[in-house]
This record gives structure tokens, sequence and C-alpha cells, in this order.
């Protein structure tokens, strides 16, 4: 049976706005619409969460769907069940009083049910000649049916991030495994590298983790985790090849020793220059470049960037360098200042050292000469993006903490 009118709460009761949106709204139930009411008990227990629930109260709104005789809701049916308290609590698993009072008003708040209350405030049902329900006074659930396809969409969206919880928990888990044993392995092995330092900040970062955490919580840890992780790698790489430059170098020595004066000036290999240095031609000769940063981690670490791209968003690297060279314009970085950037830490670094800046312009008073100063630094080898973007993921996801 539709609801036709606004009924207000018996007794002290207050009666509110959204009650009678409520109402109204439960009026306007499609006609014809039915639904199994255990499917939508089940899509309002995974959304309890959301709708303010408890266990209990699902166990009162278990209890009140029982007392409605039909499997289904049904538009045209009569939706109001009318238990007493005595009765609700013995199915409620024989709750207390007062406790399921409770839980029937979070019931009404989170809107699953709405109160149809007698003159009196007893719950009954009035019977025509022919012995059929013509009135009843109790708990209404229409609602339920008003709202089946919302609650199956919360339900889902529930079940989503509870399964995108776990996907990160375990990344985050083999994430921390993993950078654990490469700082273990490369202080045991003496590798060259400020290995303290970086213990140091995983196990900052390993103490930020919360005992009960929640997908944001795991998905900006693991973010910066991703990162140290990167910087192990990017330094044990460059170790490597220093290494190899290193053995090179060795083997051209004793090679050119053992060869005819004349032909040393051709058998000096260029490779022993640096990134950045020229060789014995006058040529400029390249490292190998830094590996990059995970797009998702620079935007969510410089969200400004976005802005300037390509409809307003960055969607892949090459958009990422279209917005940068739009952002460095607008900051005042000359073309030649980015483009030295790009010849030493690699296009894709440098766009993301432009986002950086971006993100903090307003602490910068010279954004062109802070990149060439990065820029020297990491021709020297002492400048890395790894803390800088670290620090900016914690300012966005924890306040305004301070960047050095």
């Amino acid at each position: 049976m539709q609801i036709r009118s606004v009924t207000t709460p018996f007794g002290r009761r207050p009666m509110t706005l959204a009650l009678v949106r409520r109402q109204i709204e439960t009026s306007e139930i499609k006609p014809g619409k039915t639904a199994d009411k255990w499917k939508v008990f089940r899509d309002a227990s995974e959304a309890r969460e959301l709708l303010g629930l408890h266990d209990r109260s699902l166990a009162v709104l278990d209890a009140l769907l029982s007392f409605y005789p039909d499997k289904e809701l049904r538009q045209d049916a009569q939706l109001i069940v009318f238990p007493s308290n005595a009765q609700l609590a013995l199915r409620a698993h024989g709750i207390a009083g007062a406790t399921l009072r409770r839980h029937l008003a979070l019931l009404v708040e989170a809107g699953l049910i709405v109160r149809k209350d007698s003159a009196n405030g007893k719950r009954y049902a009035r019977k025509d000649k022919a012995g059929a329900i013509d009135s009843a006074f109790g708990f209404d659930l229409s609602p339920l049916l008003m709202r089946v396809d919302e609650l199956a969409m919360m339900a889902q969206h529930v079940v989503a991030d509870r399964f995108a919880l776990r996907r990160a928990k375990e990344n985050l888990t083999i994430c921390r495994r993993d950078v654990r044993k490469l700082i273990s392995a490369a202080i045991e092995e003496g590798a060259s590298g400020n290995w303290e330092s970086i213990e140091a900040m995983y196990i900052g970062l390993v103490a930020r983790i919360p005992r009960s955490p929640t997908l944001s919580d795991v998905s900006s840890i693991l973010d910066e985790i991703q990162i140290l992780q990167q910087e192990i790698i990017n330094t044990l790489e460059m170790r490597q090849k220093d290494e190899n430059l290193s053995t090179n170098d060795d083997h051209s020595e004793r090679h050119i020793q053992n060869s005819k004066p004349e032909s040393i000036n051709e058998l000096e290999p260029s490779s022993r220059n640096g990134q950045g240095e020229k060789g014995v031609d006058g040529n400029q000769t390249q490292r190998e470049p830094v590996r990059n940063f995970p797009l998702g981690m620079v935007t969510r670490a410089c969200p400004e960037i976005a802005m300037y791209g390509p409809g307003g968003s960055v969607g892949n690297w090459r958009e990422m360098m279209i917005a940068a060279v739009v952002a460095r314009s607008m900051l005042g970085v000359s073309p030649s200042a980015y483009q030295e950037a790009c010849d030493v830490m690699g296009p894709e670094n440098a766009a993301t050292a432009i986002a950086c800046i971006l993100e903090r312009a307003g602490h910068i008073n010279s954004p062109g000469g802070y990149l060439r100063d990065l820029t020297r630094k990491a021709k020297r080898g002492e400048f890395s993006l790894g803390p800088v973007l670290m620090a900016l993921l914690r300012m966005h996801g924890q306040g305004d903490i301070a960047v050095g």
C-alpha cells in the first residue's frame, strides 16, 4: 500500500524535514516495482558502514523483514509490519529493550524504514469485512523497495573498495619486503650510497602505517615506499654503471699500455666521460638516463600540472611533457634552462621537476634559477626527485606539511 500522506512520530520523537522527504519519496515508488527482500537485506548489510549501521541494527532489520509474509517487497502490497517490542526482541536474538529502540532509531535515520505511528503509539492492523488488512500502524518497509537500486550500488562500491584494499595491502607487503631486502643487501655488501638515511626513511614510512588502515592510508604509504624503492634501484643501477665504466677504463688502460704510442688517441674511450661531459672528439656524451617515476605518482604529488595538459588533464607522459612546456613558460623558466634539464635528467624527469616547482611556486623566488641549480646537482649526482615527490605526497595527504 502506497503512503499518500505524511505521518508524524508518536510521543516525544521529533519530526524532521528528512522524514517528510522520505515519506513523500516512498509514495512515489514506480508502479509494479518489486524486489527480493533478502537480496535487499544483503545489500544493506554490505553497505552498513556507509549507512551508519551496526551489526545489531542489521539483526533488527532482519527481524522486521521476517514479519513481512512474502518473499518479495511489492509496490502494490501492504509494506507495514507491526510486531510488538517483545516479538521483535525475540526474533532479534533476545536484544534488550533499550538497545532495540536505539537500533530502530538508527534504521529510521538511515532511511531504511519509516515509522507510521498510531494515535496511542501502539502497533496494530485493522481489517475490513473480508479479513484483509485495511490500515496498519508500525514500521513501513517502503524505503527498502524505493532504494533497492541505490543499496545495490552501495554494496558493489563497498565490495570493490574491499577488494582494492586487499590488493593494495598485498602490494604494500611485497614492496616493503623488496625495499627491506634491497637495503640490507646494499649495507651488507658495502654498496656506495647513503643507506643509513634511506633505511631511516623506510623505517619512518613503515611506522606511519595505522593498525587498521583505510584504502587511502595504504595507497599513500604505498606511493611513498614505491618512490623509495625506485630511488634504491636508481642508486644501485648507477653503482653498477660506474663499476662497468671503471672496468672498461682499466681494460682500456691495459690495452693502451700494450699498444703502440701512435694508437693512443684512437683507442681512448669516450665512455669514460660522465653525462654532459665532452669526449676527446669534442662531442657531447650522455649516460643512460635515470629511470622515471610512475606517472600516477607524479600527478598525485603534483596535481596542479594537470590544468596545463591538453584538455586540462594529463593521461600519459606525452601529455605530461606538453603540460611541462606550458608550465615552464608560465613560470618564466627559459627554454635553455629546460633543455639543459632534459639533457641531464631526461625529458620525463625534467617534466616532473617542472611539476614539482609548479606545486611549490609560491615558495620559490626564481623558478628558472632553481631548475638550473637542480640540474647542476643532478649532473653531480647530488639530487634526486624521489624525496621531493614523497614530501609533496605527504603534504597533500596530511595537510600543509613543510617541504624542504
